[in-house]
């Protein structure tokens, strides 16, 4: 398994090992004594596992939770997303800031979004199944959104002709989101 930390360095790519043969592969997606040592830091908390299956041009997010903060360890098992994670921790140094990954079936490649991102993907490939391993349980009352599109962010998404839900459609821009909103930021 490797681990680089992208841009903003609390955000991490992981490609884990691809064993195969003629017979197909094997993959280890978690775990957790590996994970923790390579410095994804709630890795053995994890709480829920969720799976998302969406038609190309499909973009879901940006979403977060505060309180009751996500962390998330993402893959996407079939086909191809672009997949966004970005710091909205008030007080970052990186603030605003974004990063992204292609993540596929093919590359078989994992994002962590620590808590305190917002976290968005659009499906690339005709469909895609998206799995999340998250730090802590939904929590409707403290979920919300950070428009997709906010200029200020300014993600440069591979994709234009996008299918929102109307949660993601309305979202406010990041700097219309009152500070107490915002998860804070905690230096290491």
């Amino acid at each position: 398994m490797k681990v680089t930390a992208l841009a903003i360095p609390e955000v991490k790519l992981v490609e884990p090992a691809v064993f195969g043969d003629a017979r197909g592969y094997f993959i280890e997606t978690f775990h957790a004594p590996r994970y923790r040592e390579q410095g994804i830091p709630v890795v053995g908390s994890f709480v829920q596992d969720n799976v998302s299956k969406s038609r190309k041009g499909v973009l879901r997010g940006l979403h977060l939770q505060h309180p009751h903060q996500q962390g998330k360890l993402v893959r996407c098992a079939q086909g191809e997303v672009f997949d966004v994670a970005v710091d909205v921790r008030h007080g970052s140094p990186n603030f605003g800031r974004w990063v992204g990954a292609h993540l596929s079936s093919e590359n078989h490649h994992q994002l962590w979004v620590p808590p305190g991102f917002a976290h968005g993907f659009v499906v690339l490939s005709e469909t895609a199944l998206f799995s999340y391993k998250c730090s802590e349980v939904y929590h409707p009352e403290s979920e919300f959104a950070v428009r997709w599109n906010d200029p200020a962010v300014g993600i440069e998404w591979p994709l234009e002709d996008v299918t929102l839900s109307e949660k993601d459609t309305n979202a406010p821009l990041l700097a219309d989101i009152p500070v107490e909103r915002l998860p804070p930021y905690e230096a290491a």
